[in-house]
């Protein structure tokens, strides 16, 4: 196992790298001046330029790269163009919320979906299995901005349960929290939650008809003890797989539900720093996102041993 680890390890730079190397030169050769949009229309040639040369975009686009590539092995992402503040400062600031919101909805997807594929493989061919693959089709069918106006509708504008929109930190209380997270890690998560049901529900039949479930019914163990300890133990592991996948999902898709609710996440940062042309922002945003989906992947293999003896890393 402590092999495979190593291997996962070199593995993952890669996969940070890449993703961070496009955005470089995607930045850079874009339309567009940092120094411009900072001065405003009515600067000067001259007053431009030396801002270039003060932010260093008047050096050649290898030399930019070689001190950026400096930058992230030391740790130092720069500093921000517009918050004239270090990087590693700002992403932490706003990371923690993406992060946080991603981690319940994850939560909140898993517990339904699983819930879901169980009772509806449980109840096979009958109107509660038809009723569950029912509403798992529409819930894969509807996009996540949707869903989070119809919850905002529904839950904040007529029962008033929750706000309309804005954040408050963990640090204020639980409750205060989870007030102003539910409805965008349930918004974030329903889609997710309806694919994760007909994963489990279709993994659960089949594991359900395996001999070595009917010999555990045989020797006459507790129903309880076949579905938790065997049947569902197995059938979990494809749905790891769609946790793995659905995070990455999340992530990527998290900016509609920041912006939708007001949440001053990682997402809504990633987006207001391209309009802005701020460079470093979006490098370290990148290269948070890439890493927490590196780990993720990582915990997700380990997982897979955990839950199946059968698998052993080499």
């Amino acid at each position: 196992m402590l092999r495979y680890l190593g291997k996962r390890f070199l593995l993952i730079l890669p996969t940070i790298f890449v993703p961070l190397i496009m955005v470089f030169l995607l930045l850079r050769l874009s339309p567009g001046d940092p120094a411009g949009m900072m001065l405003g229309d009515q600067a000067t040639a001259d007053q431009i330029a030396a801002l270039r040369e003060q932010l260093g975009l008047d050096r050649p686009l290898h030399v930019q790269f070689l001190i950026w590539l400096k930058g992230i092995v030391t740790l130092d992402l720069g500093q921000s163009i517009f918050f004239r503040e270090p990087v590693m400062e700002i992403i932490p600031r706003y990371a923690g919320v993406t992060i946080l919101l991603t981690l319940v909805a994850l939560t909140l997807a898993v517990l339904i979906g699983v819930a879901m594929g169980v009772i509806s493989a449980l109840n096979r061919n009958n109107p509660i299995d038809r009723g569950v693959v029912t509403t798992a089709v529409l819930g894969i069918s509807v996009p996540e901005f949707w869903f989070a106006l119809l919850l905002i509708f529904l839950f904040s504008v007529t029962l008033r349960w929750f706000p309309v929109s804005g954040y408050t930190p963990p640090s204020a209380g639980l409750i205060a929290w989870g007030t102003t997270i539910f409805l965008p890690a349930l918004a974030l998560g329903v889609r997710q939650s309806a694919l994760m049901t007909r994963m489990m529900r279709s993994s659960m039949l089949d594991v359900l008809d395996e001999p070595y479930i009917t010999t555990a019914r045989a020797q006459g163990l507790p129903e309880r003890t076949v579905l938790g300890r065997y049947a569902m133990r197995t059938a979990s592991i494809p749905v790891v797989t769609v946790a793995g996948l659905s995070a990455g999902y999340m992530l990527g898709g998290v900016v509609a539900i920041e912006i939708i609710f007001s949440l001053p996440g990682l997402g809504r940062l990633l987006v207001e720093a391209v309009a802005r042309r701020d460079y470093p922002v979006v490098e370290g945003g990148v290269l948070t996102i890439a890493l927490v989906l590196a780990v993720l992947n990582l915990l997700i293999d380990v997982l897979y041993a955990i839950l199946d003896p059968r698998i052993r890393y080499k």
